[in-house]
């Protein structure tokens, strides 16, 4: 099956799908920071270690499905491989450093996403600086 490079559209609604899985283990991380503090509920902006925590469990999920197969829940219902330019999976430095430059990637209001529709081989930011490349497979 030949793959091509993954188009900006399918990107969003791999992210938009992951963002509800990520959000709902994020929520489940927050119970034991809730029950720490009797049932009130937690205030992040006053909370680093909240924050670090909510950081940690994005990264954990991110990097371990990234480096296990190359494919995100959401990735996979829209038929997306993260492959390294020798077409293999991530190892876990290459998928962190592409996490933290993904991080980077948003802050301009998502430019280092919006560059795919610039680069010559539609590529993001963090996946020319990683040596990645986001690929979808059709049926």
């Amino acid at each position: 099956m030949k793959s091509v490079n993954a188009t900006l559209l399918r990107r969003l609604g791999a992210m938009l799908y992951d963002g509800l899985l990520v959000t709902a283990v994020l929520m489940l991380a927050t119970v034991p920071f809730v029950v720490e503090r009797g049932g009130e509920t937690v205030e992040p902006d006053n909370n680093f270690l909240y924050q670090l925590s909510m950081l940690i469990v994005m990264y954990l999920f991110f990097v371990y499905f990234w480096t296990r197969g190359g494919q995100t829940l959401g990735m996979r219902a829209w038929r997306l491989r993260l492959e390294t330019d020798d077409g293999g999976s991530p190892s876990i430095t290459v998928a962190s450093l592409r996490f933290f430059v993904a991080i980077v990637s948003l802050i301009p209001f998502g430019l280092g996403f919006l560059w795919q529709l610039w680069d010559k081989d539609k590529l993001t930011w963090h996946d020319r600086i990683a040596g990645t490349r986001m690929l979808h497979y059709p049926k």
